[in-house]
């Protein structure tokens, strides 16, 4: 299990990864808070909430293994 989806496209079996479009939109809130005058030591720290789910198929067969179908359908992308 891998950190990044770079990692799967190379080879990997599978990541879990954050979602790097809703952190981009969140670090947007950072950024017009700051412009508007907040100091940066006074914004929340958050923590990712949307993840995705990437498994290379062509690993987990090369591997001997069977990725259940429920695991599959919540799989953000597989490559096969």
């Amino acid at each position: 299990m891998y950190p990044w989806r770079d990692f799967v496209k190379a080879g990997g079996l599978l990541s879990f990864d954050v979602n790097e479009v809703a952190t981009f939109r969140r670090f947007g809130f950072y950024v017009d808070r700051s412009f508007k005058g907040a100091k940066p030591a006074d914004l929340p720290v958050e923590q990712p909430t949307k993840f995705d789910l990437f498994i290379n198929l062509n690993t987990a067969n090369a591997l001997g293994l069977t990725v259940p179908p429920p695991v599959l359908t919540r799989a953000d992308e597989v490559i096969q």
